[in-house]
């Protein structure tokens, strides 16, 4: 006897291939022209295999449901949950085959509805971005529904990690919610972002520009400081956001997983005694010490093509994740400009709202001189890092390797500002100024004076090194807690951690500080 199946069973598969099938085989094929991946591919690369739940499948917005030959099951997004790593993650996945992925009502909805889960769970939200943007058939509805996410961008910050990845365009309204999120990576050629396209542009300053030159991943990468992360492609993009979870907690009540690389807490490096060079005008690259000290050497550096007198970034030491801020003497001397320090107070700030402890590697000459940096703000832009650093309530550790004078060693992570442990190495040089500007203020007569007066300033400049730009000052007044051999930086770290791990900080009743933004 055959039992007959029910209608709905036939409307549910109908339903559920057309959902998968997108905008159907010639827009995929024009997607797969571009080099792009579909919005489920990228889903499948991202994601565990077979983790995948999707929500929302069959929604449609309000014109399928007055017109059955409008409705495209999913209205251009896929949304749902899956693991990474085993570590349960939140996604929602554009697709640009269906009506340009635009935004409408019930796109909206299906990412809110993932947003709000998210949130609800504690776990991440990552979301892959590839819009046409709002959808100008809706109206005012399609700008109603960024307002829903903008809202939830912001209710979650701070909550739970939220990862953008622009894979495609993303223009107008629709730049603001990636913006908002912890971490944006982009494709190269594939990916822009604008907030007004080259048209508008031309039009308003008559000036002629394309999409990559106005808002691609490089300059985003290198210029604006909008893109932490470049890809060459959405499968290398995928990967890299796949390394980038698990640096991370799944929310701000969690601690970073512990990942064991086999690398002994008691390894020392002899080289280390010799990566300072005599000379403190020569430069060298701190890239040696950070791969040196950290697990594995491995480090995932966060915005590398911005700000590059600053290194900012993710790696182990002992198993446990820090965030990692150094300056970079072979880059501007490793000053602090404007943009360094609101590339590093960012990420100081997430590492504090996440439980990422901090590790910090001084060698810095002072601030950038000049109108240009004066001008632009350096003033409010460094008042940010020194927020950044002074409302950090994690482990704040800080190793000075050379230089450190003035206000930028302040704003380091000094013991001034309650960084909790405090290094030197012998070859640390702490100081209000550098040793020539000291002497020339101290004895600018005495050298006007002088018969040789090169030879006068250079026998003042070694003086003042001497007696005050050296680290055993500063320890015996107790704002270095030890001066430390090079070689033995890493398993010092790493004590330091352990002893560090219950701290405690209870910050003032308040609603939130003012930081200047």
């Amino acid at each position: 006897m055959d039992i007959a199946r029910s209608p709905n069973m036939e409307i549910l598969s109908d339903l559920r291939t057309r959902a998968l099938a997108g905008g159907g085989l010639h827009r995929i094929d024009e997607q797969h022209g571009k080099g792009k991946l579909t919005a489920r591919e990228r889903i499948d690369l991202l994601l565990d295999a077979g983790s995948f739940e999707e929500f929302d499948a069959l929604k449609v917005g309000r014109t399928g449901l007055i017109d059955a030959k409008a409705a495209q099951p999913g209205d251009g997004v896929v949304t749902g949950h899956g693991t990474i790593d085993g570590r349960e993650v939140f996604v929602f996945s554009q697709d640009f085959t269906v009506i340009g992925g635009s935004l409408g009502e019930a796109h909206s909805q299906k990412i809110c509805k993932v947003m709000d889960l998210a949130v609800t769970a504690g776990a991440p939200i990552i979301g892959l971005n590839d819009s046409g943007g709002a959808r100008i058939q809706e109206g005012v509805d399609a700008l109603a529904a960024y307002g829903e996410i903008f809202h939830r961008n912001v209710q979650a910050s701070g909550v739970v990690p939220q990862i953008s990845c622009v894979m495609g365009p993303c223009a107008g309204g629709a730049v603001y919610s990636p913006s908002m999120t912890d971490f944006i990576f982009m494709v190269d050629s594939a990916a822009y972002m604008f907030v007004t396209g080259p048209s508008v542009v031309k039009t308003v300053i008559h000036q002629e520009i394309t999409s990559e030159q106005l808002g691609g991943a490089r300059v985003h990468a290198s210029k604006s400081g909008v893109a932490h992360f470049t890809a060459a492609n959405d499968i290398v993009c995928l990967r890299e956001i796949r390394r980038l979870i698990s640096y991370l907690p799944s929310n701000n009540r969690q601690k970073a997983p512990l990942l064991d690389l086999r690398d002994p807490a008691e390894r020392d490096d002899p080289a280390l005694d010799f990566l300072v060079p005599p000379n403190p005008n020569q430069t060298y690259d701190m890239n040696v010490l950070i791969y040196s000290i950290l697990d594995g050497a491995e480090f995932m550096e966060v915005h590398p093509q911005f700000a590059r007198n600053i290194i900012c970034g993710f790696g182990r030491l002992g198993g446990q994740t820090i965030g990692l801020v150094a300056n970079q003497p072979a880059v501007l001397a490793g000053v602090l400009d404007s943009d360094a320090s609101f590339k590093a107070a960012r990420f100081v700030r997430f590492c504090d709202a996440f439980n990422i402890p901090l590790i910090c590697l001084v060698d810095v000459p002072g601030f950038m001189p000049g109108p240009d940096q004066e001008h632009g703000g350096i003033i409010r832009h460094g008042a940010k890092l020194l927020y950044a650093f002074v409302e950090a309530t994690v482990p704040r550790i800080t190793v000075i390797v050379r230089k450190a004078y003035g206000g930028a060693y302040l704003v380091m992570n000094s013991k001034h500002i309650h960084g909790d442990v405090i290094y030197a190495w012998p070859s640390a040089e702490i100081a209000v100024m550098g040793p020539k500007g000291a002497a020339e203020v101290i004895y600018r007569r005495e050298i006007q004076a002088a018969d040789d007066a090169e030879a006068f300033l250079k026998e003042k400049m070694e003086q003042y090194r001497r007696t005050f730009a050296t680290p055993f000052l500063a320890a015996q007044r107790g704002y270095i807690d030890d001066v430390i051999y090079p070689r033995n930086t890493r398993k010092r770290l790493i004590r330091s951690l352990q002893v560090l791990e219950g701290k405690q900080a209870r910050a003032p009743l308040r609603k939130h500080g003012n930081i200047p933004l």
